[in-house]
């Protein structure tokens, strides 16, 4: 660790991807990692977002959708293929914004939430597909890349709606439970030929996905703490933590970072 800051930071001469990382947590987490000195690589569904980060630090931009199994795989070999991939952070992921309308609507009408009543098979798997089955995508890529070189970290995203979970966003919670579980098991079994896995799960988080939320559930959910949402930046560290060398003995951990809203 005193080698890697002598060069210029925990991830000197590291090479890191990050899903996701075109905006939001992900956006944070490719400036740390290149301010603390690794090459990047940025990956997201959005092209634009994902060159516009990458210039800003020098790195390399990548449009991938996550729940492409095929892309998700030629962009990492493409990657491993030019030398050793060392850590990966996958921060993809999606909300319902279908859902957030009608807990606003509940909240305006001071009817019940109802969204299971309402919620349709294809809102049901655009959101698992994107934050379940995209994380099993990555995690797979990232465990194969990683396995022949004997090293690498892994983090990904879970949430603290997995276990304080919201009314109204039942598929997004069953998501980010089913990512910690995942996430686990493949820790377990990565951790034999050096790969870390971990997971960082985030109360509510200042994103622009967050800025779709009702304000009558934003206020709430700021009520629930006495710290208010947090900065993107706030969640780099904790994921930039994981897949630091600081954390080498740290695998299949689910780390809270929510400002003390509840504890496990």
């Amino acid at each position: 660790m005193k080698d890697d800051a002598a060069q210029g930071g925990r991830f000197a001469g590291r090479t890191a991807l990050v899903s996701g990382g075109g905006s939001g947590i992900g956006a944070a987490v490719v400036r740390q990692l290149a301010a603390e000195g690794a090459r990047v690589h940025v990956a997201d569904v959005v092209a634009d977002n994902a060159k516009a980060v990458a210039e800003s630090v020098g790195g390399t931009a990548h449009a991938v959708d996550v729940t492409d199994a095929a892309a998700v795989d030629a962009l990492v070999d493409g990657i491993a293929a030019e030398g050793a991939l060392d850590v990966v952070v996958h921060t993809a992921g999606v909300d319902d914004p279908v859902a957030k309308a009608w807990i606003r609507e509940a909240a305006e009408s001071g009817e019940p939430v109802d969204v299971i009543g309402r919620l349709s098979d294809d809102g049901w798997r655009r959101v698992m597909a994107i934050n379940l089955d995209g994380t099993f995508h990555v995690l797979r890529a990232a465990v194969r890349a990683m396995r022949p070189q004997g090293s690498g970290a892994i983090v990904t995203v879970g949430s603290s709606a997995a276990f304080d979970t919201l009314v109204g966003y039942p598929h997004y919670a069953a998501s980010k439970a089913a990512v910690h579980a995942l996430s686990q098991s493949v820790a377990k079994e990565a951790i034999h030929f050096g790969i870390r896995v971990n997971t960082v799960a985030p109360g509510p988080v200042d994103t622009p996905m967050a800025g779709r939320t009702p304000s009558a559930v934003r206020a709430a959910m700021e009520a629930t703490g006495a710290v208010g949402y947090a900065s993107a930046e706030q969640l780099a560290d904790s994921i930039c933590y994981l897949a630091s060398p600081g954390a080498s003995n740290v695998v299949g951990a689910v780390l809270l970072s929510n400002g003390g809203r509840f504890t496990i």
